[in-house]
């Protein structure tokens, strides 16, 4: 005789089923954003079909180029032609943090093309935690350049808490920004720097000049003194460089566990293995519960 299931083991099997994946979803996959940070979109009103369909073509090998030039270099800027037509030009560029890998930039980079592309955005630059891209049309470029705009704009800016009964923690993360306006150009454009319990990164565009760089450091270094104030962590990006800082009480953790994105996703990844083994061990405890009830009712037929 085939064994009966009784209905209560059956609801507690589904209940335990959507329990268990209603927690492991959000860790399905841990990094897919990759610390998304911010997203500037343009959008150009009457496009005429033509011109739309060579922008999007243009920008697709522009965004292709991108891709593969991410993993050999953190840093790439061109113009991609359409071949559609001979008047529309896209220039775009990707730049990664200097202190990852090629591989986790190209990571990095190959998810970006998607999120810049949503919303058909005429001019875009999307920003991640370890990298960002940005495109805009020619016209738009020679638009910036011939109207001398001052570079200096600042695009977004996240302060944390307040430090308030940390002694002297102002004086440490000063003395930590200092350090970076001292050291970024001659470092090349990229500094991270680790004083006390404050750790300190900043990074200018890849193109820019060393006077160019140090002006726009000073003016990121400003901001986050006088807006963010006794914030224990600051990120402020400006249009060709950006500035963030951090507080750590316990000590400045190796750069292997302060990776942008990589902290979550390790901790992503173990949440998953402990749920996932919690839910092989309640499995296995409900089927020998069930094995126990079917034999003891064999055995009560035998009586």
């Amino acid at each position: 005789m085939e064994p009966t299931y009784s209905k209560p083991f059956i609801v507690l099997q589904i209940t335990f089923f959507f329990v268990t994946l209603y927690y492991l979803l959000p860790y399905a996959n841990p990094i897919s954003d990759h610390n998304f940070v911010f997203k500037t979109c343009s959008n150009q009103k009457n496009l005429t079909t033509s011109t739309y369909q060579s922008h999007s073509q243009a920008l697709s090998f522009l965004f292709q180029e991108l891709v593969s030039r991410s993993s050999k270099s953190k840093f790439f800027k061109t113009t991609q032609l359409s071949v559609l037509d001979d008047q529309t030009a896209i220039t775009g560029l990707f730049q990664c943090r200097e202190d990852i890998t090629n591989e986790e930039c190209l990571n990095c980079v190959k998810t970006l093309p998607e999120t810049a592309t949503t919303n058909r955005c005429y001019a875009a630059r999307v920003q991640l935690q370890q990298c960002y891209i940005r495109y805009e049309p020619e016209e738009l470029v020679l638009d910036v350049y011939s109207s001398s705009q001052d570079e200096l704009v600042l695009l977004h800016k996240t302060c944390g808490p307040e430090s308030n009964h940390v002694d002297d923690f102002e004086a440490m993360r000063d003395a930590a920004l200092l350090a970076l306006e001292d050291s970024v150009v001659e470092k090349g454009g990229f500094c991270k720097t680790n004083l006390e319990l404050v750790q300190a990164m900043v990074q200018c565009e890849g193109e820019m000049e060393a006077c160019e760089c140090g002006l726009c450091v000073n003016k990121a270094v400003e901001i986050a003194q006088e807006e963010c104030g006794r914030a224990v962590s600051a990120e402020i990006y400006l249009d060709k460089c950006f500035l963030s800082y951090s507080y750590y009480p316990q000590g400045i953790p190796d750069d292997g566990e302060n990776k942008g994105g990589n902290n979550s996703s390790n901790n992503g990844k173990l949440m998953a293995i402990v749920i996932g083994g919690a839910t092989a061990l309640g499995f296995g405890f409900i089927f020998l519960l069930f094995i126990k009830s079917r034999t003891e009712k064999d055995d009560d037929d035998l009586v």
